[in-house]
């Protein structure tokens, strides 16, 4: 069975399927931010077509143009300077067992594990965290925004654990805010020992769990 487009309509087949393939050719050899852009402006060049179709099917290849460099800017939300940073947070904490990552709604996560972050039952920032978090106030635009969540393992009651990591998030804001990060910019919360990462029943695992992760993101633009 053969499928016949339409004359007018094959600019646009043709620019979808070059989507697809681009989308495709995103997942390797680039970055994160990279991809973005390359399916931005895939899903933009179709979306452009599409409508130049639409209204009489003259604009079209202009309209392709138009929307895939649109969608390119949509696409690149993960920017250069979030790109960079985490490339420096993962170098600085490499074979540490501290989690660098880039998260769904485009925020740098930084997961500090116990062996770095904080004791039983403390609030008191580790030395060896020092350095982690110097790296990560280093470089920060001043209109970045900061996020901090402390973490418990499951020993002791919520009125222990809960109390206990806010006060581990906010050891972390007033470290960073003497090393420059602009307070109005960091927020803090604890969520006790209600979102584990791992099994409670061991040592290894409440160390992973007893961490504070810090969320690093870029303001949104204005509307």
């Amino acid at each position: 069975m053969s499928i016949r487009v339409r004359a007018g309509l094959r600019p646009v087949a043709g620019l979808l399927a070059a989507a697809v393939v681009l989308s495709g050719c995103a997942d390797m050899n680039m970055s994160d931010r990279q991809k973005g852009t390359a399916i931005g402006a895939g899903a933009g060049a179709v979306a452009g077509a599409v409508i130049g179709n639409a209204t009489g099917g003259h604009n079209t290849t202009r309209g392709a143009v138009i929307g895939g460099a649109l969608g390119a800017i949509a696409g690149n939300v993960w920017s250069k300077r979030m790109e960079d940073k985490r490339v420096a947070m993962q170098q600085a904490t490499q074979g540490t067992g501290i989690e660098v990552s880039r998260t769904p709604n485009e925020e740098l996560r930084v997961n500090v594990p116990a062996d770095f972050s904080f004791d039983v039952g403390r609030a008191d920032i580790k030395p060896q965290m020092r350095p982690v978090l110097d790296q990560f106030a280093s470089g920060l635009d001043a209109r970045q925004i900061v996020r901090i969540v402390g973490h418990t393992d499951n020993t002791g009651s919520d009125a222990i654990n809960n109390p206990l990591s806010v006060n581990r998030a906010n050891a972390v804001r007033d470290y960073l805010v003497m090393r420059g990060v602009p307070a109005a910019r960091i927020t803090t919360e604890g969520r006790g020992s209600y979102e584990p990462v791992a099994d409670n029943t061991s040592e290894a695992g409440r160390a992973r769990n007893r961490r504070v992760e810090l969320f690093l993101r870029d303001p949104q633009p204005a509307g």
